[in-house]
């Protein structure tokens, strides 16, 4: 066992619950490992990244959760500067980061391969992280279409999985599509309406969706995906490619790997990072920052 708990924080919300169903077995699993630790409970947004960013420099941290958990954590170890190493356990909706990770999606398989590691004293991995403005995202960012179906799909307190996804951009056609004329610049350039701009440090959003299929949280880029204005229809038939990963031939997509990039949108536009809904803004800046995450 080992000497020390390591803290174990976990939102119970996350997963529709599944979390917090989930939780006393994830103590006991590792536990039975010779792993064990104290468990940091959230009890609203964000309290997981200030328990997070009040650990000492040099600490391992392990979170139970979504992507939006994950994203709470990194932003606790980069906001504060800390040299923290973070563990997964996968037990959201959409896994999104664990996946594009190779961490197993199984919770108890995920469990026994971290407490492997752990014992083994194993070197963290590095993977990138993105920024947009202040803030981190460790699996994707998203601007237009896909941001309205995140706050769509986060309403929802229906026991449907990755299927909320899919039953939110239905809701979402129900309002206006457009988003206001953009302007971005850097390392890809545009100018005019979009339906989506999306920025992939991994290969999913939203569970279902392969959406950078060439994205790689290892190699210092982020896949930029544009997708030009489009009708309700048109997006209808193309929720089946983007599932499959085989959208990036078609005419309405512009794809670019990029470093840096600043977009200027004439109003303000929602976004998310991670699945997170972010306030409205007009202006972001995004950038990706090679190895900034230890990943035990």
């Amino acid at each position: 066992m080992t000497r020390q708990p390591i803290p174990l924080f976990v939102n119970p919300a996350a997963g529709r619950g599944r979390a917090g169903r989930r939780l006393a077995g994830i103590v006991e699993r590792l536990a039975s490992r010779g792993i064990a630790t104290k468990v940091h409970a959230s009890a609203s947004q964000g309290d997981i990244e200030r328990a997070v960013g009040e650990l000492p420099a040099g600490s391992r941290a392990l979170v139970a959760g979504g992507d939006g958990s994950i994203h709470e954590a990194v932003n606790g170890i980069m906001q504060g500067g800390r040299d923290v190493a973070m563990g997964v356990i996968p037990t959201g909706t959409g896994n999104d980061f664990a996946k594009s990770a190779g961490i197993p999606r199984d919770w108890p398989a995920a469990c026994d391969a971290l407490a492997a590691k752990l014992l083994d004293d194993a070197a963290p991995q590095n993977v990138d992280l993105g920024r947009m403005n202040d803030r981190w995202f460790a699996n994707g960012a998203g601007i237009g279409l896909d941001a309205k179906v995140t706050r769509i799909a986060r309403s929802y307190r229906l026991p449907v999985g990755d299927l909320v996804y899919l039953i939110a951009i239905l809701d979402a056609m129900r309002e206006d599509i457009a988003t206001p004329r953009m302007t971005i610049s850097g390392d890809a350039e545009w100018s005019g309406p979009v339906t989506l701009v999306s920025l992939g440090n991994g290969p999913w959003i939203g569970g279902l969706f392969h959406i950078a299929p060439m994205a790689d949280n290892r190699d210092g880029l982020l896949e930029m995906l544009i997708a030009a204005p489009v009708t309700r229809r048109r997006i209808l038939s193309l929720v089946p490619k983007l599932i499959r990963g085989r959208h990036l031939d078609e005419p309405e997509i512009t794809h670019a790997s990029i470093r840096n990039l600043t977009l200027v949108a004439e109003a303000p536009v929602e976004s998310h990072l991670d699945g997170e809904v972010q306030p409205p803004a007009s202006r972001f800046e995004f950038e990706i920052v090679p190895g900034a995450l230890k990943l035990l």
